[in-house]
């Protein structure tokens, strides 16, 4: 699709879904347990590689998060909370 730049003031929140209730979210940072009973999203502050684990779910794949100088960008069209998109890093 046709891509544009996301502002530098964008937050990244990460959202682990699955069975289980809330409060059972396990978060691992750099493949070390980092929160335990935790949320199933936050608002990410530093890079690292992060993944989740939720009760009868498993653990989620691991996903990169640099903070370093790249351009990320997004689709150019209209997004409403909860629509899933893919973002494209520019180095």
């Amino acid at each position: 699709p046709p891509w544009m730049p996301a502002v530098l003031w964008d937050q990244v929140t990460l959202t682990c879904q699955g069975s289980g209730t809330t409060g059972a979210t396990t978060w691992y940072k750099d493949r070390k347990r980092w929160w335990q009973k935790g949320p199933n999203h936050f608002t990410v502050t530093s890079s690292g590689t992060y993944q989740c684990d939720r009760p009868s779910t498993g653990l989620s794949p691991h996903i990169h998060i640099l903070n370093e100088c790249l351009v990320l960008q997004l689709p150019a069209r209209v997004l409403v909370e909860g629509d899933t998109v893919t973002l494209r890093c520019l180095g």
